[in-house]
Protein backbone atom coordinates (compact mmCIF):
# COMPACT_ATOMS: atom_id res chain seq x y z
CA UNK A 1 0.00 0.00 0.00
CA UNK A 2 2.88 2.41 0.78
CA UNK A 3 3.88 1.79 -2.70
CA UNK A 4 0.94 2.80 -4.58
CA UNK A 5 0.95 5.47 -2.16
CA UNK A 6 3.84 7.29 -2.94
CA UNK A 7 3.59 6.18 -7.16
CA UNK A 8 0.35 8.34 -7.08
CA UNK A 9 1.55 11.38 -5.48
CA UNK A 10 4.47 10.88 -7.84
CA UNK A 11 1.63 10.61 -10.54
CA UNK A 12 0.32 14.01 -9.78
CA UNK A 13 3.60 15.98 -9.68
CA UNK A 14 4.39 14.81 -12.93
CA UNK A 15 0.78 15.82 -14.20
CA UNK A 16 2.23 19.04 -12.88
CA UNK A 17 -0.57 19.53 -10.50
CA UNK A 18 0.60 21.62 -6.88
CA UNK A 19 1.98 19.67 -4.24
CA UNK A 20 -0.47 20.66 -2.09
CA UNK A 21 -3.16 17.95 -4.09
CA UNK A 22 -0.77 14.98 -4.42
CA UNK A 23 -0.88 15.41 -0.37
CA UNK A 24 -4.18 15.51 -0.31
CA UNK A 25 -4.62 12.52 -2.35
CA UNK A 26 -2.52 10.40 0.10
CA UNK A 27 -4.04 11.40 2.77
CA UNK A 28 -7.56 10.41 1.34
CA UNK A 29 -5.47 7.18 -0.12
CA UNK A 30 -4.52 6.08 3.60
CA UNK A 31 -8.27 6.95 5.01
CA UNK A 32 -9.79 4.74 2.45
CA UNK A 33 -7.41 2.13 2.53
CA UNK A 34 -6.71 -0.57 5.27
CA UNK A 35 -2.99 1.65 5.98
CA UNK A 36 -4.90 3.25 8.76
CA UNK A 37 -8.45 4.07 10.16
CA UNK A 38 -9.97 8.03 10.13
CA UNK A 39 -12.93 9.30 9.19
CA UNK A 40 -13.17 12.68 7.18
CA UNK A 41 -13.90 14.54 10.49
CA UNK A 42 -10.08 13.43 11.93
CA UNK A 43 -8.75 14.60 9.00
CA UNK A 44 -10.47 18.17 8.61
CA UNK A 45 -9.95 18.30 12.27
CA UNK A 46 -5.75 17.27 11.86
CA UNK A 47 -6.18 20.29 8.99
CA UNK A 48 -7.15 22.87 11.49
CA UNK A 49 -4.95 21.66 14.22
CA UNK A 50 -1.95 22.69 11.70
CA UNK A 51 -2.98 26.24 11.31
CA UNK A 52 -4.41 26.94 14.64
CA UNK A 53 -0.91 27.50 16.07
CA UNK A 54 -0.86 30.45 17.30
CA UNK A 55 3.21 31.63 16.37
CA UNK A 56 1.76 31.00 12.63
CA UNK A 57 0.61 34.54 12.83
CA UNK A 58 3.91 36.00 12.52
CA UNK A 59 4.05 34.36 8.81
CA UNK A 60 1.85 36.47 7.41
CA UNK A 61 3.13 39.60 9.22
CA UNK A 62 6.85 38.82 8.80
CA UNK A 63 5.61 38.36 4.81
CA UNK A 64 3.92 41.92 4.95
CA UNK A 65 6.91 43.61 6.36
CA UNK A 66 8.87 41.88 3.97
CA UNK A 67 6.87 43.17 0.90
CA UNK A 68 6.84 46.67 1.93
CA UNK A 69 10.33 46.87 2.48
CA UNK A 70 11.16 45.55 -1.16
CA UNK A 71 9.19 48.07 -2.45
CA UNK A 72 10.76 51.05 -0.35
CA UNK A 73 13.71 52.07 0.55
CA UNK A 74 15.44 50.07 2.98
CA UNK A 75 16.65 47.65 0.81
CA UNK A 76 19.07 50.43 -1.11
CA UNK A 77 20.21 52.05 2.31
CA UNK A 78 21.53 48.65 3.68
CA UNK A 79 23.00 48.12 0.01
CA UNK A 80 24.91 51.26 0.62
CA UNK A 81 26.45 51.11 3.78
CA UNK A 82 28.09 47.57 3.18
CA UNK A 83 29.05 49.28 0.24
CA UNK A 84 31.04 52.21 1.96
CA UNK A 85 32.73 49.59 4.66
CA UNK A 86 33.58 46.75 2.05
CA UNK A 87 33.69 48.35 -1.38
CA UNK A 88 37.40 48.53 -1.31
CA UNK A 89 38.40 44.86 -0.09
CA UNK A 90 39.55 42.58 -3.16
CA UNK A 91 36.17 41.09 -4.34
CA UNK A 92 34.38 43.68 -2.19
CA UNK A 93 31.51 43.94 -4.87
CA UNK A 94 30.71 40.26 -4.60
CA UNK A 95 31.35 40.81 -0.88
CA UNK A 96 28.76 43.92 -0.70
CA UNK A 97 26.43 41.44 -2.43
CA UNK A 98 26.52 39.09 0.22
CA UNK A 99 26.29 41.17 2.85
CA UNK A 100 23.43 43.05 1.99
CA UNK A 101 21.73 40.05 1.49
CA UNK A 102 22.12 39.03 4.97
CA UNK A 103 21.20 41.77 6.32
CA UNK A 104 17.96 42.32 4.20
CA UNK A 105 17.57 38.67 4.98
CA UNK A 106 17.73 39.62 8.76
CA UNK A 107 14.74 42.36 8.01
CA UNK A 108 12.46 40.20 5.72
CA UNK A 109 13.21 36.63 6.34
CA UNK A 110 12.73 35.86 2.55
CA UNK A 111 15.26 34.37 0.22
CA UNK A 112 13.00 35.46 -2.62
CA UNK A 113 12.43 38.95 -1.27
CA UNK A 114 16.10 39.20 -0.90
CA UNK A 115 16.39 37.80 -4.63
CA UNK A 116 14.27 40.55 -6.14
CA UNK A 117 15.99 43.34 -3.76
CA UNK A 118 19.47 42.98 -4.04
CA UNK A 119 19.43 41.58 -7.19
CA UNK A 120 18.27 44.24 -8.98
CA UNK A 121 20.35 46.81 -8.31
CA UNK A 122 23.80 44.75 -7.71
CA UNK A 123 23.49 42.26 -10.82
CA UNK A 124 24.60 45.64 -13.14
CA UNK A 125 26.85 46.72 -11.23
CA UNK A 126 28.66 43.17 -10.95
CA UNK A 127 27.86 43.11 -15.09
CA UNK A 128 29.99 46.51 -15.41
CA UNK A 129 33.37 45.75 -12.75
CA UNK A 130 33.81 42.35 -14.98
CA UNK A 131 31.92 39.56 -13.16
CA UNK A 132 30.46 36.77 -15.34
CA UNK A 133 27.00 37.06 -15.24
CA UNK A 134 26.88 33.27 -14.36
CA UNK A 135 29.00 34.05 -11.06
CA UNK A 136 26.45 36.88 -10.96
CA UNK A 137 23.50 35.23 -11.16
CA UNK A 138 24.73 32.33 -8.93
CA UNK A 139 26.00 34.81 -5.74
CA UNK A 140 22.89 36.63 -5.69
CA UNK A 141 20.38 33.48 -5.26
CA UNK A 142 22.61 31.07 -3.14
CA UNK A 143 23.75 34.81 -0.53
CA UNK A 144 19.61 35.31 -0.73
CA UNK A 145 19.68 31.94 0.85
CA UNK A 146 21.08 33.35 4.31
CA UNK A 147 17.86 34.66 4.45
CA UNK A 148 15.95 31.64 5.92
CA UNK A 149 18.92 31.13 8.30
CA UNK A 150 19.64 34.69 9.53
CA UNK A 151 15.83 35.70 11.96
CA UNK A 152 13.01 36.01 10.68
CA UNK A 153 12.90 32.66 9.05
CA UNK A 154 9.33 31.51 8.09
CA UNK A 155 11.48 28.22 7.36
CA UNK A 156 11.97 27.82 11.26
CA UNK A 157 8.26 28.79 11.74
CA UNK A 158 6.66 25.98 10.15
CA UNK A 159 9.75 23.78 11.48
CA UNK A 160 9.39 24.65 15.39
CA UNK A 161 5.36 24.16 14.66
CA UNK A 162 5.32 20.37 12.98
CA UNK A 163 8.07 19.44 15.51
CA UNK A 164 6.68 20.65 18.70
CA UNK A 165 9.61 20.71 20.85
CA UNK A 166 11.24 23.48 19.41
CA UNK A 167 11.05 27.00 21.08
CA UNK A 168 10.99 29.43 17.93
CA UNK A 169 12.69 32.01 19.72
CA UNK A 170 15.35 29.58 20.41
CA UNK A 171 15.20 28.91 16.52
CA UNK A 172 16.00 32.36 15.35
CA UNK A 173 18.76 33.24 17.69
CA UNK A 174 20.30 29.97 16.93
CA UNK A 175 19.86 30.58 13.22
CA UNK A 176 22.53 34.18 13.59
CA UNK A 177 25.61 32.34 14.08
CA UNK A 178 25.67 29.83 11.45
CA UNK A 179 24.59 32.14 8.77
CA UNK A 180 26.85 35.05 9.57
CA UNK A 181 30.11 31.23 9.27
CA UNK A 182 28.12 31.06 5.56
CA UNK A 183 28.92 35.05 5.13
CA UNK A 184 32.36 34.98 5.94
CA UNK A 185 32.66 31.37 3.54
CA UNK A 186 30.83 33.38 0.84
CA UNK A 187 33.52 36.32 1.22
CA UNK A 188 36.19 34.15 0.98
CA UNK A 189 35.06 32.59 -2.33
CA UNK A 190 34.51 35.70 -3.37
CA UNK A 191 37.64 37.59 -2.58
CA UNK A 192 40.20 34.26 -4.32
CA UNK A 193 37.82 34.37 -7.37
CA UNK A 194 37.84 38.23 -7.48
CA UNK A 195 42.27 37.70 -7.10
CA UNK A 196 42.26 34.83 -10.04
CA UNK A 197 39.56 36.99 -12.55
CA UNK A 198 42.16 39.57 -11.90
CA UNK A 199 39.47 42.42 -10.77
CA UNK A 200 40.45 45.21 -9.33
CA UNK A 201 38.25 46.77 -6.02
CA UNK A 202 36.54 49.47 -5.85
CA UNK A 203 37.93 52.97 -4.72
CA UNK A 204 37.79 53.38 -0.95
CA UNK A 205 34.62 55.34 0.36
CA UNK A 206 35.64 58.17 2.23
CA UNK A 207 35.32 58.80 6.25
CA UNK A 208 32.54 61.34 5.57
CA UNK A 209 31.00 59.08 2.77
CA UNK A 210 30.52 56.41 5.34
CA UNK A 211 29.21 57.77 7.96
CA UNK A 212 26.62 59.30 5.71
CA UNK A 213 25.57 55.60 4.51
CA UNK A 214 25.45 54.70 8.06
CA UNK A 215 23.32 57.52 8.69
CA UNK A 216 21.17 56.38 6.30
CA UNK A 217 21.01 53.01 7.25
CA UNK A 218 20.39 53.60 10.98
CA UNK A 219 16.71 53.35 10.59
CA UNK A 220 16.65 50.36 8.60
CA UNK A 221 18.75 48.37 10.75
CA UNK A 222 16.57 48.66 13.54
CA UNK A 223 14.80 45.65 12.11
CA UNK A 224 16.85 43.20 13.29
CA UNK A 225 17.83 45.26 16.63
CA UNK A 226 13.58 44.77 16.94
CA UNK A 227 13.49 41.18 15.70
CA UNK A 228 16.34 39.55 17.06
CA UNK A 229 16.94 42.10 20.13
CA UNK A 230 13.60 41.65 21.37
CA UNK A 231 13.11 37.72 21.35
CA UNK A 232 17.26 37.34 22.75
CA UNK A 233 15.93 39.79 26.05
CA UNK A 234 12.47 38.00 25.88
CA UNK A 235 10.60 41.18 25.39
CA UNK A 236 8.98 40.23 22.66
CA UNK A 237 7.63 36.95 21.32
CA UNK A 238 8.02 35.75 17.75
CA UNK A 239 4.34 36.80 16.97
CA UNK A 240 4.90 40.30 18.74
CA UNK A 241 8.17 40.71 17.05
CA UNK A 242 6.46 40.28 13.48
CA UNK A 243 3.73 42.58 14.47
CA UNK A 244 6.45 45.38 15.59
CA UNK A 245 8.32 44.50 12.38
CA UNK A 246 4.81 45.29 10.41
CA UNK A 247 4.48 48.43 12.56
CA UNK A 248 8.04 49.84 12.24
CA UNK A 249 8.05 48.97 8.04
CA UNK A 250 5.05 50.89 7.76
CA UNK A 251 6.83 54.12 9.56
CA UNK A 252 9.58 53.53 8.15
CA UNK A 253 8.61 53.57 4.35
CA UNK A 254 4.91 55.61 4.05
CA UNK A 255 5.65 57.80 6.99
CA UNK A 256 9.41 58.19 6.55
CA UNK A 257 10.96 57.69 3.45
CA UNK A 258 7.74 58.09 1.58
CA UNK A 259 8.58 55.68 -0.52
CA UNK A 260 5.49 53.49 -0.32
CA UNK A 261 1.67 55.35 -0.61
CA UNK A 262 -1.31 54.58 1.20
CA UNK A 263 -2.82 53.65 -1.82
CA UNK A 264 0.09 51.30 -2.09
CA UNK A 265 -0.59 49.65 0.75
CA UNK A 266 -3.52 47.50 -0.36
CA UNK A 267 -1.65 45.95 -3.37
CA UNK A 268 1.14 45.20 -1.05
CA UNK A 269 -1.62 43.52 1.44
CA UNK A 270 -3.41 41.39 -1.52
CA UNK A 271 -0.29 40.18 -2.31
CA UNK A 272 0.89 38.66 1.09
CA UNK A 273 -2.83 37.42 1.21
CA UNK A 274 -2.35 35.62 -1.19
CA UNK A 275 1.48 33.97 -0.67
CA UNK A 276 0.20 33.54 3.33
CA UNK A 277 -3.02 31.78 1.99
CA UNK A 278 -0.30 29.23 -0.24
CA UNK A 279 1.79 28.77 3.06
CA UNK A 280 -1.18 27.76 4.81
CA UNK A 281 -3.03 25.51 2.84
CA UNK A 282 0.24 23.45 2.59
CA UNK A 283 0.84 23.15 6.33
CA UNK A 284 -2.87 22.45 6.91
CA UNK A 285 -2.62 19.60 4.39
CA UNK A 286 0.87 18.69 5.30
CA UNK A 287 -0.19 18.52 8.88
CA UNK A 288 -3.01 16.34 8.05
CA UNK A 289 -0.86 14.07 6.14
CA UNK A 290 1.98 13.88 8.35
CA UNK A 291 -0.83 12.70 11.08
CA UNK A 292 -1.97 10.17 9.00
CA UNK A 293 1.68 8.70 8.19
CA UNK A 294 1.71 8.68 12.28
CA UNK A 295 -1.60 6.76 12.67
CA UNK A 296 -0.25 4.40 10.38
CA UNK A 297 2.74 3.53 11.96
CA UNK A 298 4.62 4.37 8.58
CA UNK A 299 7.76 6.64 10.36
CA UNK A 300 8.18 3.42 12.90
CA UNK A 301 8.03 0.95 10.46
CA UNK A 302 10.92 3.16 7.94
CA UNK A 303 13.20 4.51 10.79
CA UNK A 304 13.31 1.26 12.88
CA UNK A 305 15.90 -0.81 11.18
CA UNK A 306 17.74 2.72 10.69
CA UNK A 307 17.63 3.44 14.21
CA UNK A 308 18.44 0.33 15.42
CA UNK A 309 21.54 0.62 13.08
CA UNK A 310 22.78 4.26 13.96
CA UNK A 311 21.70 3.90 17.58
CA UNK A 312 22.49 7.26 19.41
CA UNK A 313 25.13 8.05 17.01
CA UNK A 314 24.26 11.70 16.53
CA UNK A 315 26.75 12.48 14.08
CA UNK A 316 25.32 9.65 11.67
CA UNK A 317 21.81 10.49 12.90
CA UNK A 318 22.06 14.35 11.93
CA UNK A 319 24.25 13.63 8.51
CA UNK A 320 21.33 11.13 7.35
CA UNK A 321 18.26 13.82 8.27
CA UNK A 322 20.77 16.12 6.10
CA UNK A 323 21.02 14.04 3.38
CA UNK A 324 17.72 13.56 2.99
CA UNK A 325 16.35 17.25 3.01
CA UNK A 326 18.89 17.87 0.61
CA UNK A 327 17.78 15.37 -1.75
CA UNK A 328 14.14 16.65 -1.14
CA UNK A 329 14.57 20.09 -1.34
CA UNK A 330 16.12 19.66 -4.51
CA UNK A 331 13.10 18.61 -5.77
CA UNK A 332 10.10 20.09 -3.69
CA UNK A 333 8.85 23.16 -2.19
CA UNK A 334 11.29 23.38 1.04
CA UNK A 335 8.18 23.95 3.18
CA UNK A 336 6.43 21.09 1.81
CA UNK A 337 9.44 18.90 2.80
CA UNK A 338 9.83 20.58 6.50
CA UNK A 339 6.31 19.43 6.66
CA UNK A 340 6.45 15.54 5.44
CA UNK A 341 9.74 14.79 6.64
CA UNK A 342 10.22 16.47 10.06
CA UNK A 343 7.48 14.04 11.81
CA UNK A 344 9.28 11.12 9.69
CA UNK A 345 12.58 11.50 11.50
CA UNK A 346 11.08 12.31 15.13
CA UNK A 347 11.77 8.72 16.26
CA UNK A 348 15.09 9.05 14.94
CA UNK A 349 15.70 12.52 16.73
CA UNK A 350 14.49 11.35 19.64
CA UNK A 351 16.47 7.71 19.81
CA UNK A 352 19.83 9.80 19.15
CA UNK A 353 18.72 12.46 21.66
CA UNK A 354 19.11 15.09 19.34
CA UNK A 355 18.64 18.87 20.28
CA UNK A 356 15.35 19.79 18.32
CA UNK A 357 17.29 23.14 17.73
CA UNK A 358 20.10 22.14 16.44
CA UNK A 359 18.05 19.69 14.24
CA UNK A 360 16.45 22.70 13.26
CA UNK A 361 19.01 24.74 12.82
CA UNK A 362 20.42 21.68 9.88
CA UNK A 363 17.10 21.03 8.40
CA UNK A 364 16.18 25.03 7.42
CA UNK A 365 19.73 24.93 6.00
CA UNK A 366 18.62 22.20 4.11
CA UNK A 367 15.70 23.80 2.84
CA UNK A 368 18.34 27.10 2.30
CA UNK A 369 20.33 25.07 -0.33
CA UNK A 370 17.85 23.30 -1.80
CA UNK A 371 16.28 26.49 -2.49
CA UNK A 372 18.82 27.40 -4.83
CA UNK A 373 19.50 23.73 -6.36
CA UNK A 374 18.73 22.08 -9.41
CA UNK A 375 16.87 20.77 -10.77
CA UNK A 376 13.47 22.79 -9.14
CA UNK A 377 14.84 25.26 -6.51
CA UNK A 378 12.49 28.04 -5.86
CA UNK A 379 15.09 30.59 -6.28
CA UNK A 380 16.57 30.03 -9.53
CA UNK A 381 12.84 30.30 -11.19
CA UNK A 382 12.47 33.61 -9.39
CA UNK A 383 15.65 34.90 -10.71
CA UNK A 384 14.85 33.76 -14.68
CA UNK A 385 11.77 35.99 -13.72
CA UNK A 386 12.98 38.81 -12.16
CA UNK A 387 16.83 38.93 -14.40
CA UNK A 388 15.03 37.28 -17.52
CA UNK A 389 17.92 34.40 -18.07
CA UNK A 390 17.69 31.15 -19.01
CA UNK A 391 17.32 28.58 -16.74
CA UNK A 392 21.03 27.15 -17.83
CA UNK A 393 22.28 30.57 -17.42
CA UNK A 394 21.47 30.91 -13.72
CA UNK A 395 22.71 27.43 -12.71
CA UNK A 396 25.68 27.58 -14.31
CA UNK A 397 27.77 28.70 -11.91
CA UNK A 398 26.01 27.31 -8.70
CA UNK A 399 28.30 24.36 -7.98
CA UNK A 400 31.04 25.95 -5.68
CA UNK A 401 28.49 27.71 -4.12
CA UNK A 402 26.63 24.74 -3.01
CA UNK A 403 29.81 23.09 -2.11
CA UNK A 404 30.29 25.83 0.66
CA UNK A 405 27.21 25.48 1.74
CA UNK A 406 27.43 21.58 2.39
CA UNK A 407 30.72 21.98 3.89
CA UNK A 408 28.70 24.57 6.28
CA UNK A 409 26.57 21.82 7.02
CA UNK A 410 29.81 19.57 7.60
CA UNK A 411 30.98 22.13 9.94
CA UNK A 412 27.25 22.41 11.97
CA UNK A 413 27.14 18.90 12.42
CA UNK A 414 30.49 18.15 13.43
CA UNK A 415 30.59 21.67 15.71
CA UNK A 416 27.06 21.63 16.96
CA UNK A 417 27.65 24.83 19.49
CA UNK A 418 27.86 27.01 16.82
CA UNK A 419 24.34 26.49 16.81
CA UNK A 420 23.91 26.35 20.19
CA UNK A 421 26.29 28.78 22.11
CA UNK A 422 23.65 31.84 21.53
CA UNK A 423 20.13 30.01 22.82
CA UNK A 424 22.50 28.73 25.40
CA UNK A 425 22.99 32.35 26.58
CA UNK A 426 19.48 33.57 26.54
CA UNK A 427 18.45 30.72 28.75
CA UNK A 428 20.81 31.95 31.28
Amino acid sequence: MLTWMVILMVVLLLMGFPMMVPLLAATLFMMFTDMTFFGPDQGVSWMFSGVEQWVLAAVPMFIFAADIMTKGHTANRLLDLVSAFAGHLRGGLPITTAASCTLFGAVSGSTQATVVAMGGPMRPRLLKKGYSDNFSLALIINASDIALLIPPSIGMIVYGVIARGASIGDLFIAGILPGLMILVMISVYCYVYSRIAGIEPEERTSWPGRLKALRGAILPLGFPIIVVGGIYTGTFSPVDASAMAVLYAFILEVVIYRKVSLKDIGSIALSTGMITAVVFILVAIGYAFSQALSTAGIPQQILTPIVQTFGDNQYAALALIAVAFFIGCMFVDPIVVILILTPLFQPLVQAADLNPVHVGVIVTLQAAIGSATPPFGCDIFTAMAVFRRPYFDVIRGTPPFIFILLLATVILIMFPQISLWLPSMGAQ
